[in-house]
């Protein structure tokens, strides 16, 4: 039997894409997964600021349409690009356990979050690591940057800005040691909903496929996504927003954590709530809830405006 599985072309989506064919070959005797590369506007745009960018999704769209027209039987995403809302007719039928979900700073000298010199230029494409990184370190100062990883690690060693930030996951999944790395304490940046996690999207309706990758599905990991994305999907803040959530199990019950913060760090809004199984999605809405309750929706308003404007 052969599956056509699609992802983007991107080093760190391919490392991805392949992980999943071997887990899937692996668990199923006589399967064969092909890998379809599929460019997105995202990958494709990366002179313009994810945040300038139309609409949502642009590094799922043209996947998600390849998927829906047969061309593929599944896809592989980072869940943290996938939108709250999917097209009719897809699901996320697969979460695989989540590597270390944590941002990380990259810096030459090797420094730590709180060893960062003063006045130091970081450079991140994301209102999240933005607003939180600013709350802790006003004192820095913040500058964009896109390009796959080597060109944004080129950049670092150039010079062109102190330090650079990433997710762990991706570092360690790319082997990156050219330059050093420090995880960030998630008392002090909350990773994006869903960081560190690989999910497989199928047509609701195919159920061979939905039946083959089922195996993969890690549960810890679903439960704490799940109130991830209740959360910011209640919060209609989509993946760019200065905001997110964060669950992780303590014993068998779910925490999460929440924050939402204006663009420049200065205002910072934190919930945290827990639940037995079951109720993920719930204490991921209540979070939000609380957080509108508290001027939410104003931070989020005038995110949105300030994004609008630079665009």
């Amino acid at each position: 039997m052969e599956r056509v599985l699609g992802t983007r072309g991107s080093a760190l989506a391919l490392w991805q894409a392949r992980h999943v064919k071997g887990r899937l070959e692996q668990l199923h005797s006589g399967l064969d997964v092909r890998i379809e590369i599929i460019k997105t506007e995202g990958d494709l745009r990366v002179d313009v600021p994810f945040g300038d960018l139309p609409g949502k999704g642009f590094f799922v769209k043209e996947i998600e349409a390849a998927l829906l027209s047969g061309a593929i039987d599944l896809a592989v995403h980072s869940l943290k690009d996938m939108p709250s809302e999917l097209p009719d007719n897809l699901v996320l039928a697969a979460v695989l356990e989540r590597h270390d979900p944590r941002d990380a700073v990259l810096s030459v000298a090797g420094w730590e979050f709180d060893e960062i010199p003063n006045g130091t230029i970081l450079a991140t494409g994301s209102p999240r690591r933005r607003c939180q990184l600013l709350h802790a370190r006003p004192d820095l100062t913040t500058t964009e940057v896109r390009g796959n990883v080597d060109t944004r690690i080129r950049k670092l060693r150039e010079g062109q800005f102190g330090v650079l930030v990433l997710a762990v996951a991706g570092v360690e999944r790319l082997g990156i040691d050219s330059v050093p790395m420090r995880p960030v304490p998630t008392d002090v940046s909350l990773p994006a909903v869903g960081q560190g996690a690989v999910t497989v999207e199928t047509r609701e309706d195919d159920a061979v496929t939905r039946e083959l990758v089922e195996g993969l599905i890690h549960r810890p990991t679903l439960r704490a996504v799940t109130a991830e994305r209740a959360y910011l999907a209640c919060l209609e803040g989509g993946c760019l927003a200065p905001a997110t959530a964060y669950g992780h199990l303590e014993d068998d019950r779910l925490v999460l954590e929440a924050v939402v913060g204006e663009p420049d760090g200065r205002h910072l809004l934190r919930e945290s709530g827990d639940t037995a199984a079951g109720g993920e999605k719930e204490l991921g809405e209540a979070l939000a809830s609380r957080m509108l309750e508290a001027g939410a929706g104003e931070i989020l308003s005038e995110a949105r405006k300030q994004s609008g404007e630079r665009g």
